[in-house]
């Protein structure tokens, strides 16, 4: 009498439909993320920030200051920080301030093409809440895009 013997043949057309299937997904998963390095600092004493440039400076008693302007608002209530950023965005809208870097970028919220970036300075021993309150008001005034200042931090 004949042994039974395992037909591996349907195996073997599993295994290879498996490899097939692997070899075509293998390319398409995501293999790098768009990061923006930031250039070397430069030695640069004594040079006034760009006109420009938009610093949301929260202080150790959670008040908020906007450039040098006091008194923008605080952590808690910071609803004239978002007015006040608005107000700077339609002065640029009505002056005509097209962004250098980042008028072109496919993420941006706003379809107009003025300079709305913003960096947000706040001190180490502040907690995180508070400073992604605002980071949230500056997002809803417009901003884009949001850098976090790391240099120069109390």
């Amino acid at each position: 009498m004949n042994a039974p013997q395992i037909n591996v043949t349907p195996l073997i057309d599993v295994l290879l439909v498996l490899l097939i299937v692997f070899m075509v997904v293998a390319p398409i998963r995501p293999n790098a993320f768009k990061v923006r390095l930031p250039a070397e600092p430069q030695n640069i004493q004594n040079t006034d920030p760009h006109p420009e440039t938009l610093a949301v400076i929260i202080n150790s008693d959670l008040s908020i200051d906007l450039n040098r302007e006091k008194g923008v608002g605080t952590v808690t209530d910071h609803a004239s920080l978002i007015n006040r950023l608005k107000e700077v965005f339609a002065m640029r809208l009505a002056n005509g301030a097209v962004s250098t870097a980042f008028a072109d970028e496919p993420g941006r919220p706003v379809a107009d093409r003025i300079e709305r970036t913003v960096f947000i300075k706040a001190p180490r021993s502040l907690d995180y809440g508070s400073v992604a309150r605002v980071v949230d008001s500056a997002k809803l005034a417009g901003a884009f895009p949001i850098s976090l200042q790391i240099d120069a931090l109390d």
